[in-house]
């Protein structure tokens, strides 16, 4: 039996000619966020996205902290990640975890794998192990930036460069909203990023390891994501 082709990071030649404007671009875009606000942080999902806006944060030498929710549910790939993005520039990623109690009454209440049976209890376990810590690692900033893309999903197609985020009552900065998927791979490729392993297997957008798995050529890059639920229900909270 022929195993069907999977996702592979695109290469595009004319994307490679435009990095020079995009990156000017988003450095510019990053500049004017930190000067305009107090504490900047930086959520990371080590997306590829991610190790883009981190390279150009740390080359620009810019006051932005960069951190990462650590679910206590991701691949070991994505952990491995961490570390290596670390060593890479240097720098210290804040991990954010769950709290260990909450976890523990969701599994006792509902059991381990509850997140497959219903929308609600995949987002109250998202809750759990990103939003509340999300939170956290919010309590003291006054803006935050995303990775977030319009072309990442049939949710973000109307994603604006600056919101107001009025759960945390501030400032929320998608810097690379109008940036293409063959933007994102000329950069990391130029620049010779680390980036998730899980990329090479045919993961376009890694999440939690049960929550994700490898999408077919031709199919959303989004379809490995909750693939159990419908297309519109595909987002976990933290982009309202």
């Amino acid at each position: 039996m022929l195993r069907p082709r999977l996702w592979s990071p695109p290469h595009d030649a004319a994307a490679t000619q435009r990095l020079p404007v995009l990156t000017a671009e988003l450095q510019n875009r990053l500049e004017q966020i930190v000067s305009q606000h107090q504490h900047v942080k930086f959520a990371s999902s080590l997306a590829v996205e991610d190790m883009v806006i981190t390279d150009v944060i740390v080359r620009a030498q810019l006051p932005v902290e960069v951190f990462t929710l650590n679910t206590g549910a991701l691949n070991s790939e994505t952990c491995q990640l961490l570390d290596a993005a670390g060593q890479h520039w240097g720098i210290q990623i804040v991990e954010y975890r769950p709290d260990e109690a909450a976890v523990d009454a969701y599994v006792a209440a509902h059991g381990k794998l509850a997140f497959y049976d219903s929308v609600a209890l995949r987002r109250e376990c998202c809750h759990i192990r990103k939003i509340e810590p999300l939170n956290r690692a919010l309590s003291d900033a006054d803006a935050w930036i995303t990775g977030q893309r319009r072309e990442q999903s049939s949710t973000r197609t109307e994603l604006a460069l600056v919101e107001q985020d009025q759960t945390h009552a501030m400032a929320k900065y998608n810097p690379l909203a109008d940036w293409l998927e063959t933007d994102v791979w000329a950069y990391a490729e130029v620049k010779q990023l680390p980036v998730n392993a899980l990329y090479m297997q045919g993961y376009p957008s890694i999440g939690c390891e049960p929550c994700t798995r490898p999408v077919k050529v031709g199919e959303d890059i989004r379809a490995g994501r909750w693939w159990w639920e419908s297309h519109d229900s595909k987002e976990c909270g933290l982009h309202k």
